[in-house]
């Protein structure tokens, strides 16, 4: 076996700090070609001093200031997260807004995905049963009839993908007039009109609840209710949301794929289970994928409010104007008071993973997330649960939680998800494709069965962030058209997690 040439990644060349590439990282001693030694072992994703710090000399990284050496630090040292001080977070009242609009690229002309056209102008890429619920009570009867629909239905219909039940923990209990309850309620209204349902959802509430399943129901129809205290034991409860079911699979099975503009894709980005090389390999080819999707007409969605709170000094220069800088800076601001009510602040993030991985604090994590979104110019701010309204660059603002950002971004109307992770997830969802991307080669080794694309190779010299970025273009488009990714093949996917800031009863 070869031995690796030692490595190490260096962003910018502001940069006094670089990650280790490494496999299995490098010991003390180790010489890079450059004459820069090690002075103890560094793990793979971990950063080493490329110069002297005295204690409060600036740390930087993707050229940015991730923070202030805590003690001193020698060159060729490990920089590890105890030697870093948090610095303080861009002041939201002095950010230049809309001063560097980037100029539209030229339009890319001649895509297109083989998907499902809505009466309402949206578009699918699966073709999926919905049953939406207004109350977690509901959960266990809607369980055993979705197992008799798969089992007993779904055979019958073969253009239908799936069943899907919209289960959650809210609709009762709840403050359902406080102010914030907005949130969770838009959230729910738009999951039910989720175009991958093809307008076909059916709506099982209780009866006594607060949230009444009429106020779920788009079309208002009632025979697209099911109210159980209506109805004669739990037998007569079953067999009319199998009957209901059943009529709504005839109609879904009429449905054919057929030619789509790319301007019906909304495609969400996200990241978790990030690490050192998130900002370096998969995110930034994630972002040139966004671009090139921007570029055919597309919508794209990136989101994580703590996760570009850090960095949103270089977002608000990339705003189309001044109203979408404020609307940014709004949904930031919110979010900090909604931080400051739980008594938290932006260190809770990153997780122990993340530092494991070499993200020593939330700035450094924040700089490598943003470059999932590209260099387009943003076009519009969606506060949590609303849905898109404008094709291009749009930030959605959720949490930074894997599983609450992917439900509000469903109910933005994502049709595709592409989620990027360094240290592994088997995160997936039932009502929209997530497609996988490595950071680092090891992991899609490791995780062969689970990654759809590994951009590690990008660390490694073996492709360019442009190569990966089109490969992940080329990707979204083959799974918008059908293709499995493969956590669809597995059936992996996680629940839906309401994002509810409103008190509970």
């Amino acid at each position: 076996m070869v031995k690796q040439m030692p490595l190490y990644i260096k962003v910018n060349d502001r940069d006094n700090v670089a990650i280790v590439a490494n496999a299995g990282g490098l010991t003390k001693g180790t010489r890079f070609p450059c004459g820069l030694t090690l002075m103890e072992d560094i793990p793979q994703g971990h950063k080493v001093a490329l110069a002297d710090f005295r204690e409060g000399d600036p740390i930087v990284r993707y050229g940015e200031v991730i923070g202030y050496a805590q003690k001193r630090i020698q060159k060729g040292e490990w920089v590890k997260e105890s030697s870093i001080r948090l610095p303080h977070p861009p002041d939201l009242h002095q950010l230049p807004i809309a001063t560097k609009t980037p100029v539209a690229l030229p339009p890319l002309e001649g895509y297109t995905f083989q998907g499902y056209r809505n009466a309402d102008g949206s578009f699918g890429t699966r073709n999926l049963l919905g049953i939406t619920t207004s109350v977690q009570c509901v959960a266990g009867v809607l369980d055993i009839a979705v197992q008799r629909i798969k089992k007993e239905l779904l055979p019958k219909y073969p253009n239908v993908d799936d069943v899907v039940a919209l289960e959650h923990h809210y609709g009762c209990g709840v403050a359902i007039h406080a102010p914030e309850a907005v949130i969770p309620i838009r959230t729910l209204q738009n999951l039910s009109t989720h175009p991958n349902f093809g307008g076909e959802v059916l709506v099982v509430g209780l009866g006594c609840e607060k949230l009444s399943p009429q106020s779920l129901n788009a079309k208002g129809e009632e025979d697209s209710l099911v109210v159980l205290q209506d109805y004669q034991g739990f037998a007569d409860m079953i067999e009319t949301i199998m009957r209901k079911a059943e009529e709504r699979l005839k109609r879904l099975n009429e449905r054919q794929r057929q030619e789509c503009p790319l301007s019906g894709l909304v495609v969400g980005l996200q990241c978790g289970g990030s690490d050192a090389f998130s900002g370096v390999t998969a995110n930034p080819a994630v972002g040139y994928a966004a671009d090139l999707l921007v570029r055919a007409g597309a919508t794209v969605l990136f989101s994580e409010v703590t996760e570009v709170r850090d960095a949103v000094h270089l977002l608000t220069p990339r705003v189309v104007d001044e109203q979408v800088g404020h609307a940014l800076i709004r949904e930031i601001e919110w979010y900090d008071r909604y931080l400051q009510r739980g008594e938290a602040d932006r260190s809770a993030n990153p997780s122990p993973g993340n530092k494991k991985g070499g993200l020593s604090n939330i700035v450094e994590k924040a700089l490598g997330s943003i470059a999932k979104s590209g260099s387009s110019a943003i076009v519009d701010v969606l506060p949590p649960g609303e849905k898109v309204k404008k094709q291009g660059l749009v930030f959605a603002a959720t949490p930074a939680s894997d599983f609450v950002c992917g439900t509000l971004q469903l109910a933005a109307g994502m049709n595709v998800h592409v989620f990027t992770t360094g240290r592994g997830t088997p995160y997936g969802l039932a009502m929209a494709p997530v497609v996988k991307v490595a950071t680092r080669t090891e992991l899609a080794t490791q995780w062969h069965d689970l990654i759809d694309i590994d951009a590690g190779r990008i660390a490694t010299g073996t492709a360019t962030i442009e190569e990966i970025g089109w490969e992940i273009f080329r990707f979204i488009i083959d799974t918008a058209s059908g293709k499995r990714t493969k956590a669809e093949q597995h059936g992996i996917h996680n629940d839906l997690c309401l994002f509810n800031p409103a008190p509970l009863t």
